[in-house]
């Protein structure tokens, strides 16, 4: 009889632990519910772009760019001198000429006219204006289409240069800061 009640007993707490593992009666200590970050700084992606019928793209690097033509003594600029020289270049991207009827493109600059075609300044300077050139080192005026340039299938470069020039003015040059913007519009043949 002893034996029957001890194997009675034995299959009750055997069938209590196997019955608790069966409802998934943990054991363990829980794993706390992560807090979220705190928020350490948020702001906004914006983008923007044109899709226009061309056979080449503008890399965007070029598009909008900043050329800086640095600290020019008064004296330099006195009798019509000139400053040295800033080189910048608006890179084209996958090209495709073969719709194009010679391979070429042209550049039209706009803005502020100064004097002799050169890009007008403003600002607390005044007494000079922009002169714009072309790879080759001839002056851009402003409004006219530069000489053409051939482009090739792929990416490529147009180099331009510009340098601040005196204008011969009465008034001679006022030291101050100054600033321009120049719209360029490219055509092509």
């Amino acid at each position: 009889m002893k034996l029957n009640n001890f194997v009675i007993a034995t299959s009750l707490v055997l069938g209590m632990v196997s019955f608790a593992n069966a409802a998934g009666v943990n054991t363990t200590t829980p794993t706390p519910t992560p807090t979220p970050p705190t928020d350490q700084g948020h702001g906004t992606v914006s983008f923007t772009g044109d899709i226009v019928a061309s056979p080449c793209s503008i890399d965007p690097t070029t598009l909008d760019q900043t050329v800086s033509l640095g600290q020019i003594s008064a004296t330099q600029l006195a009798d019509g001198g000139a400053s040295r020289p800033a080189n910048f270049q608006i890179k084209l991207e996958n090209c495709n000429v073969k719709s194009l009827t010679d391979g070429d493109v042209t550049e039209t600059f706009t803005g502020a006219a100064g004097v002799d075609g050169r890009l007008g300044i403003s600002g607390t300077a005044s007494g000079a204006s922009i002169a714009l050139t072309d790879g080759a080192g001839n002056l851009i005026k402003l409004g006219t289409a530069t000489a053409p340039q051939k482009i090739q299938n792929g990416n490529n470069s147009l180099e331009f240069a510009a340098y601040l020039k005196g204008d011969d003015a009465t008034g001679g040059i006022v030291p101050g800061e100054f600033n321009s913007i120049a719209d360029f519009t490219l055509s092509y043949q």
